[in-house]
C-alpha cells in the first residue's frame, strides 16, 4: 500500500512532543499526520488500567499550567481549554533517610523560604543565587528563544530572547550547581547536598556535582509562585486528551498502532519517504516534505539505513550519545484507611538499597481510583543494560527482588504492610520498551550537565533538510512543559524553512 502525502508534515511519536507540534502545526493549516506506534496517546505521560484503577505511567506532575506557562500559553492559542488541575502545596515531601524532619517544598515563596532556612540554615546566599538565576532563566524561556543555533535565522531568534539580565547570567553557563555552592561557602553543607543530589536526579537525571547550574537553579524553584506543579484530575493522559481534541478540530491525521519501520531522504533530498507498518502487517509508504521526530534520537540509527541520507559525522554524533538511565516503577492500589493521615500527595525518599525512590499517591476522587482507595506510583532510575542482558530466569528473580525492595520501602515509610496492597505490578526498562518504543526501555533525556545542556546540546534542526527533532532530549530537557517547549521551537523552525513567521500568542 502506499499512500502519497508529499506536501504534508509527518509528526513521529504520539507522546507530549508528538502531539503539541502536530496540534499547533494542524492549527496553522498544515496537513499533518501523527503516527504512533502505541494504541493510544501519551508516552511516558500516558495512562493504562487495571480494572477500576487508572495508572499514571511515568510522569505524575505537571508544570506550565500557571498563567504564562507553556502549557497554560499553547492551549490560549490555540483556542481551548486546558485540562483541570490543582497546584500542588506542598509539591513533594523530602525525605533524607537520616532520621531528620522531612522537608516539603511549598508553593509559597516565603513559607519555603522559612523550611529552607529552618532546614539548612546559613545557606540563604545559595539560594539567593539560584533564584536570581531562575527568573533570569525564565525571562530568556518566556520569549521562545531557539537553542543551540545552527544558522543566522536561529542566532536572530536566540538574539531577541536575550534580556540584559541574561548576559550576567552567561557567565554560569559552564558551571555546575556544586559550583553554586562553593560560590555561596555551602559545599560542605552535608545535608544540602544530599537534598539537591535527590532533587535534581529526578529532572536532570544527574546529581549536583554533574547538574547545570542554570538549568538546576531553575528546577529547584519550579513549585514555587507564581510558577508551581500541578496534580491534573482524572489522570496524566487529559493532557493528551485536550490537545488530541485540538488536532482532530484542526484536520490533523492520527494514525495509532502504526509503526515507522524505515526513514530515508528521497527526490534529491527534496522529501522525505517512510516506510510504516499497520496492526495487520501491511507496509504503508508516505511521503512528505518535512518530518518531527519525537523518539529519542538515538532511534535514527535503526530507522536511517548508511543509504538514507545520515550523514556519518552526524551518524557519529548520534552514537556517541551521553549514556541514559530507564526506571522502574511499582504500580500498587490499596484503601486509604491503610494510607498515612496526613494526606501526602509526592513523598521523596532517599532509600539505603534503591536510592532516590520517588512516590505519587492519588487524591481520593480524582479519577484514579474508587472514592476510599488510592493509586500508589513508585520509582527508581536503574542502569538499561543490565535489564536487556538478563536472561529469563534472571530478569525474573531481579525482577522479584527489586518489588520485595520497593515494598519493603513503602512499608517501612508509610506504614503499609504488603500484605494490604488491592493490586501491585512492577514494570522495568524491557516493559517501558514495549509501552513506548524507546531503545531498551530509557527514560528522559541526555542529562543536563554542563557540557550538554541548553547551547551545548543536540539541536532540533539537523543537517537534513525537513527533519526535525523534539523531545526530552532537546532543549530544554524533560518533563511535560520541557518537552512542550521543544515541540514549539521545532514548529517555529518548520515554518519559517517554509517563510511563515510563528509565534504563540502573549
Amino acid at each position: 500500500m502506499t499512500s502519497n502525502s508529499k506536501k504534508s508534515v509527518i509528526v513521529i511519536g504520539g507522546g507530549i512532543a508528538g502531539i503539541t507540534a502536530g496540534a499547533l502545526l494542524a492549527n496553522e493549516g498544515l496537513k499533518v499526520t501523527l503516527i504512533e506506534a502505541h494504541s493510544q496517546l501519551g508516552g511516558c505521560a500516558g495512562t493504562f488500567r487495571r480494572g477500576s484503577f487508572v495508572f499514571d505511567v511515568g510522569a505524575t506532575q505537571v508544570a506550565g499550567l500557571e498563567k504564562g506557562g507553556i502549557h497554560e500559553r499553547i492551549f490560549r492559542h490555540l483556542k481551548w481549554p486546558a485540562p483541570f488541575a490543582n497546584i500542588l502545596d506542598p509539591a513533594c515531601v523530602v525525605d533524607l533517610g537520616d532520621g531528620t524532619k522531612p522537608i516539603y517544598l511549598w508553593h509559597d515563596s516565603e513559607k519555603w523560604e522559612k523550611e529552607r532556612n529552618e532546614q539548612f540554615p546559613g545557606s540563604e546566599t545559595f539560594w539567593t543565587l539560584c533564584n536570581q538565576l531562575h527568573k533570569s532563566n525564565w525571562l530568556f524561556a518566556a520569549n521562545d528563544p531557539i537553542l543551540p543555533t545552527q544558522n543566522l535565522w536561529d542566532f536572530n531568534q536566540f538574539r531577541k530572547a536575550i534580556q540584559p539580565i541574561n548576559l550576567a547570567s552567561a557567565f554560569f553557563s559552564r558551571s555546575s550547581v556544586a559550583d553554586l555552592l562553593w560560590i555561596c561557602s555551602c559545599s560542605k553543607n552535608v545535608r544540602l547536598r544530599k537534598f539537591l543530589d535527590l532533587q535534581l536526579k529526578l529532572y536532570s537525571q544527574e546529581n549536583c556535582d554533574q547538574t547545570a547550574a542554570l538549568y538546576g537553579a531553575t528546577v529547584l524553584h519550579m513549585a514555587q509562585s507564581p510558577l508551581g506543579l500541578w496534580h491534573l484530575e482524572g489522570s496524566m493522559q487529559k493532557l493528551s486528551d485536550h490537545l488530541l481534541d485540538c488536532f482532530i478540530r484542526d484536520g490533523g491525521n492520527l494514525l495509532t498502532r502504526h509503526k515507522v519501520i524505515s526513514l530515508a531522504l528521497i527526490n534529491n533530498e527534496k522529501s522525505w519517504k517512510l516506510d510504516v507498518i499497520n496492526q495487520y502487517s501491511d507496509v504503508i509508504q508516505f511521503e512528505a516534505s518535512d518530518v518531527i521526530f519525537t523518539l529519542p534520537p538515538q532511534s535514527l540509527l535503526d530507522l536511517m539505513s548508511y543509504e538514507s541520507g545520515l550523514p556519518n559525522n552526524y551518524r557519529n554524533r548520534l552514537e556517541k550519545l551521553p549514556k541514559v538511565n530507564g526506571a522502574i516503577v511499582f504500580y500498587g492500589a490499596i484503601d486509604r484507611r491503610y494510607m498515612p493521615t496526613d494526606n501526602l500527595r509526592h513523598i521523596q525518599l532517599n532509600e539505603d538499597k534503591l536510592g532516590s525512590l520517588f512516590i505519587s499517591i492519588s487524591q481520593d476522587g480524582d479519577g484514579r481510583a474508587p472514592v476510599g482507595q488510592a493509586t500508589c506510583i513508585a520509582s527508581i532510575f536503574t542502569d538499561v543494560d543490565f535489564w536487556s542482558s538478563c536472561n529469563d530466569f534472571e530478569y525474573k528473580k531481579n525482577k522479584d527482588l527489586i518489588l520485595k525492595r520497593i515494598l519493603d520501602a513503602l512499608q517501612m515509610s508509610l506504614g503499609i504492610d504488603s500484605q494490604n496492597w488491592l493490586h501491585k505490578e512492577l514494570a522495568t526498562p524491557k516493559s517501558f520498551a514495549k509501552w513506548t518504543g524507546r531503545p531498551l526501555g530509557i527514560v528522559g533525556g541526555l542529562g543536563q550537565k554542563p557540557t550538554t545542556f541548553g547551547p551545548f546540546g543536540l539541536p532540533s534542526r539537523t543537517p537534513m533538510k525537513g527533519l526535525w527533532l523534539c523531545g526530552d532530549s532537546i532543549y530544554p530537557g524533560e518533563g511535560t512543559a520541557g518537552v512542550s517547549q521543544s515541540a514549539l521551537m521545532a514548529c517555529k523552525q518548520l515554518l519559517a524553512n517554509h517563510g511563515r513567521k510563528f509565534d504563540l500568542i502573549k
